[in-house]
């Protein structure tokens, strides 16, 4: 599942990345851009996996992508508000092909938001950006 590390400056772990999202397709391109980006990437196919994962290993993400419309009981809005209750700096990158009118009225404060199709380089762009925009506290 996961490939690639990106180190960080303060104790040279890797950047662990959370991707949630239930195509198979979308999560080898997104695994793929990450990892080139030099992030490792945990996969979660549901959002209940992902919430688990999130409460389960709290320090390990330092960021969440994912899907809005995923299969199970939780889509991605749920997720991200999870995940921002658990963690309130965790940078959050939502993906769709049907949601984006939405992301106003349900997306978390100082999310990003790829329409599907993205450029695959997108994503690790978007990871970056908000990344490098957390506060110090939150870049241990």
């Amino acid at each position: 599942m996961a490939r690639g590390a990106r180190e960080t400056g303060v104790r040279n772990e890797p950047i662990v990345i959370l991707v949630v999202e239930d195509d198979q397709s979308i999560q080898s391109v997104i695994e793929e851009a990450l990892s080139d980006g030099g992030f490792e990437v945990a996969i979660a196919a549901t959002g209940e996996e992902a919430v688990t994962l999130l409460q389960n290993r709290q320090d390990e993400y330092r960021a969440l992508v994912t899907d809005i419309n995923l299969t199970g009981r939780f889509n991605g809005w749920e997720v991200a508000k999870r995940a921002r209750e658990m963690h309130p700096q965790m940078p959050i990158i939502y993906i769709t092909g049907a949601a984006a009118d939405q992301w106003a009225s349900n997306g978390v404060p100082d999310s990003i938001l790829l329409n599907k199709p993205f450029a695959p380089a997108q994503i690790a762009t978007a990871v970056a950006q908000l990344l490098n925009q957390a506060p110090p506290a939150a870049q241990q």
